[in-house]
């Protein structure tokens, strides 16, 4: 079965176009300046993403790894006020993510006694798939930020200069819109790198949601259609051009403890996270972790992250921002 991809590009002159990928060919979209606008014409339209693609017709081919190469290509989502893209995720809901947290949190615990967060991955477990139609166990969810925090798949992810550690997440995405009457849409699904503070996060489970206020990089290429039940695919890190770490990881709804449906339900079961043209990225977590092996990235790092059926990979890598000190006055 042939997946379809959309991409966002821009050219040197700063014009936007949409990318329709199918298989090893792809072409421009004439008339589409971006994935947020076709897939609200698809919505007005009554019809699917895919097909309001397709409606396009065909523009100028175009060879997506040599734009990738040459730093064309965007996230495959964003909108025009980053304030009104907001980016979530929930953790320990893949069958091997408990592992890497309970080793961070153990210290909290006596031998008698679960952490709180091998508790939630067993309830995850035991009710993260509820029948069609029923509610199951929520997960834990957090905040990441606002489009202002989401990253290219080929830009820096910068760490503020207050951070502790700044370590990769291999994950995938839901990409998400709300539409005029508040109804959230699936687009599709986009490889992720959920860039983390892993060291604070192990200080103390408290300051998680410290840990998780950072920037986050998505692959280029939105994936259309029912998310894959199987996906496997290579997280690594580079330095000067040669691996430090590399492990296979493995995503989609085999390899998870929750389903994608109540995933959804539980993050846009809240009404502030219906508001009519906004955008969500969500990331669905991992079990994956270079930190869990003991490896501390280094200023300049290469984080890479490929995986099938995406054909680009999201690769980023790691700087510090220069510190901003912040001056409360009074008014």
């Amino acid at each position: 079965m042939t997946c379809l991809r959309l991409l966002q590009h821009r050219a040197p002159d700063g014009a936007r176009s949409v990318i329709l990928a199918e298989g090893d060919s792809a072409h421009f979209l004439p008339g589409a300046n971006s994935v947020r606008e076709l897939a609200l014409r698809a919505i007005a339209a009554g019809t699917t993403l895919a097909e309001a693609a397709r409606a396009c017709g065909r523009g100028d081919p175009v060879d997506i790894a040599a734009a990738f190469a040459a730093g064309r290509l965007l996230a495959p989502i964003d909108h025009p006020d980053p304030a009104h893209l907001l980016m979530t995720g929930t953790g320990l809901t893949h069958l091997g993510s408990a592992e890497g947290r309970d080793k961070m949190h153990q210290a909290a615990a006596s031998g008698e006694k679960q952490t709180d967060s091998m508790r939630m991955f067993l309830e995850g477990l035991e009710g993260g798939k509820p029948a069609p139609g029923g509610v199951g166990q929520q997960p834990e969810w957090f905040y990441k930020g606002d489009g202002s925090q989401l990253v290219g798949p080929a830009d820096p992810l910068e760490m503020p200069s207050f951070a502790q550690d700044g370590g990769e997440e291999p994950e995938l995405a839901g990409i998400y819109i709300v539409g005029a009457d508040g109804t959230p849409w699936r687009l599709g699904l986009a490889l992720a790198n959920e860039f983390s503070d892993h060291v604070t996060e192990r200080h103390n489970y408290l300051w998680l949601a410290h840990s998780k206020l950072r920037q986050a990089a998505l692959g280029p290429e939105l994936l259309l259609g029912a998310p894959p039940e199987h996906i496997e695919g290579t997280s690594r890190i580079l330095r000067d051009g040669h691996p430090v770490w590399e492990k296979p990881f493995l995503s989609g709804e085999g390899h998870m403890s929750h389903s994608f449906a109540n995933l959804e339900h539980h993050h846009f079961k809240y009404d502030l996270f219906r508001r009519p043209g906004d955008v969500h990225v969500h990331f669905f977590g991992t079990a994956t972790l270079s930190f869990s092996d003991g490896v501390t990235p280094r200023e300049g790092d290469m984080f890479e992250i490929s995986a099938a059926p995406f054909t680009l990979p999201v690769a980023n890598a790691l700087v510090r921002a220069a510190a901003r000190p912040v001056d409360v006055r009074a008014l």
